[in-house]
């Protein structure tokens, strides 16, 4: 293999790939069986976190009035991106992470009513802007193929981890910026893409809506890569957004549904929600029992201390676990 992308696995990285598998475990258990409505959700939540990302103003209910067909109130040019995205990830179980050409046709499909230049690179220099100042300014376009045809060969030979690999791939390409628009959310499309096919259930996992949660700071990981010529800091950031995309993850019902079966006082709703989903999250039980997260944690030490309730691991990356005649 000739190229490698330079990064370092830290001690943090390796933690967080680890406490990622053990989450995918818990996730994948329950979202065989997710229903067609909580995926539609989560790729109108992609969807929409994608596009937010690069400046669009609507709305998740707009996203979905468009996936829907219905009219919507938007400039010409968020309507069709709205329409791109929808095309390119409708497409997403046809696309090979391997292929250079997939990648082509995704930006096609991505961009198609956006850009002239749709499914082709650029042709030209870029740089990327903050303000005034140019913050990064992007390989010559006559390197371009042979640098997309080096990164595509290393993900096809590396043994890296996917986690690993997949963010390493994001990294570089946002640094090569092969096409002249699109190129965020194509690096964020393709990292899904890649995760995928290590895992299936990240298909339908919203991880662009949790990075537009955390824009700055992917920003910032981004620029700093590029400062220290080095993606470590990149894959750590994605890493630990990978990993509350997972712990967020709403699995058998939909996180809105209250679970108060026959007005179950709390302790009682919060043992059922735990049967359910063990990797449930605190803010999760709160947001399904309709109490707010002071009165859910003063249920949970109760019956913690009752002898009913016990975590196994820390609040980020553990798991409940029902006890006595509960269980």
């Amino acid at each position: 293999m000739s190229y490698q992308p330079p990064f370092t696995v830290t001690t943090e990285i390796v933690t967080l790939i680890s406490a990622i598998s053990e989450q995918v475990g818990f996730v994948q258990r329950d979202y065989l069986d997710a229903s067609p409505q909580l995926r539609k959700a989560n790729r109108i939540k992609t969807i929409t976190g994608t596009l937010q990302i690069e400046g669009s103003s609507l709305s998740e209910a707009q996203v979905s009035a468009v996936l829907d067909g219905k009219p919507v109130l938007a400039s010409e040019r968020e309507f069709a991106e709205v329409k791109g995205a929808i095309a390119a990830y409708d497409k997403l179980n046809e696309l090979n992470p391997l292929q250079l050409d997939h990648l082509l046709e995704a930006h096609r499909l991505m961009m198609d009513d956006v850009l002239n230049q749709a499914g082709v690179f650029r042709d030209k220099q870029v740089g990327i802007y903050k303000g005034k100042e140019v913050v990064h300014v992007a390989p010559p376009a006559h390197q371009i193929s042979g640098l997309m045809a080096e990164l595509f060969d290393w993900v096809k030979k590396t043994e890296t981890h996917p986690l690993i690999t997949s963010s390493v791939f994001h990294y570089e390409f946002e640094f090569i910026h092969p096409f002249i628009d699109g190129n965020g959310r194509m690096g964020r499309l393709w990292q899904t893409l890649l995760l995928a096919q290590w895992k299936p259930l990240f298909a339908d996992m919203p991880l662009e809506s949790v990075i537009k949660s955390h824009q700055q700071d992917y920003y910032q990981a981004l620029g700093s890569a590029d400062s220290q010529a080095d993606s470590t800091v990149f894959i750590t950031f994605m890493l630990r957004a990978i990993l509350q995309t997972l712990e967020n993850a709403p699995v058998n019902a939909p996180q809105n549904a209250p679970v108060k079966p026959g007005g179950l006082k709390t302790p009682e709703a919060i043992l059922a929600l735990v049967e359910q989903n063990q990797a449930i999250t605190r803010a999760q039980i709160a947001e399904q029992i309709g109490k707010d997260i002071r009165t859910i944690g003063r249920a949970i030490k109760k019956l913690q201390d009752d002898g009913k309730l016990r975590r196994v691991g820390s609040d980020k990356t553990g798991y409940w676990e029902l006890l006595g005649e509960d269980k």
